[in-house]
Order: structure tokens, then sequence, then C-alpha cells
């Protein structure tokens, strides 16, 4: 992710957030924070999703994800997940986390299905209603004895 993609990046927060970012977080988090690293999926030129992460010793911690409203049902999520997981193994990360808001059910099934597994609860994390987080964590694979890509 750049600089130049954060309207677009901020598009896709407010079909998918009910508190989304701002363009100033995301300047932040790409020009001030050493422990970010973002990425965008495109989809031929146009970015249909995002993902970011801190990385902080060997463990990854999911800030962002989200796909656009225009591409979602294809996948896309999943295949940016999967990047994000391989990226942060790469980058050294063993373990991977993220909350996600109790009644996101779709979220939920798709963090399961990548490896993550509940672990606890954040009460009233979501300032717009008070709801609840998951805290989800996944063990990456050691990229030094995974197999080859899918």
């Amino acid at each position: 992710m750049q600089v130049g993609d954060i309207s677009r990046i901020c598009e896709i927060e407010q079909e998918a957030f009910t508190t989304p970012w701002s363009a100033g977080a995301f300047i932040n988090e790409l020009t001030s924070n050493h422990f970010a690293r973002y990425m965008v999926m495109e989809v031929h030129g146009d970015i249909a999703g995002y993902g970011g992460m801190w990385l902080i010793m060997d463990e990854a911690h999911i800030t962002n994800i989200a796909v656009s409203e225009t591409y979602r049902g294809r996948k896309l999520g999943e295949r940016l997940l999967r990047e994000m997981q391989k990226t942060a193994g790469f980058l050294g990360a063993k373990r991977m986390t993220l909350e996600v808001r109790a009644s996101n059910h779709i979220a939920q099934r798709l963090y399961n299905k990548m490896g993550f597994v509940y672990s606890g609860i954040r009460k009233g994390y979501y300032t717009d209603n008070n709801e609840d987080a998951i805290i989800m964590w996944a063990e990456l694979p050691d990229i030094n004895t995974s197999g080859p890509e899918d």
C-alpha cells in the first residue's frame, strides 16, 4: 500500500466498517509506524481489498482487512488473509492475532477456516455500539519448513 492508494482504501473502509479509519490514520500507519505492514489486492488495476498488520517481535496483529463490496463473494478475502499470513511468517512472525465483532459471523468463519481459534473476549471493545470483540489467534507455519505454495 502506498499513500496514493488511501482514497480508494477509505472508500472500502466506508463500505466495510461502521467506524472506518480516517485517511490521516492510514497516512500515519504508512509513514510513521515502523511496526506496520499494509498491502493491497488489485483486480484488473482496481484496488479490490487491503489488509494491514503490526509486526512486533514474533507476533503479527491484524489491524484491518477488507474487500470492496464489488468484489465480495470471490474468495478474495481468503486470498488476502493467506498472503498476510505468508508475509508475516516471512518477516519472522510465529503467531497472528486479530479482533472481530461478535456479530460478524461471516468473518469469524473465514478466520476459523484460515486456522484462527477463539482465545477470549474484549468486552465493549467497539465504541460505536459497545459490542464485544472476539479475540482469535493462529499459529503460522515455519517458512523454512512449509510446503510449496498452493
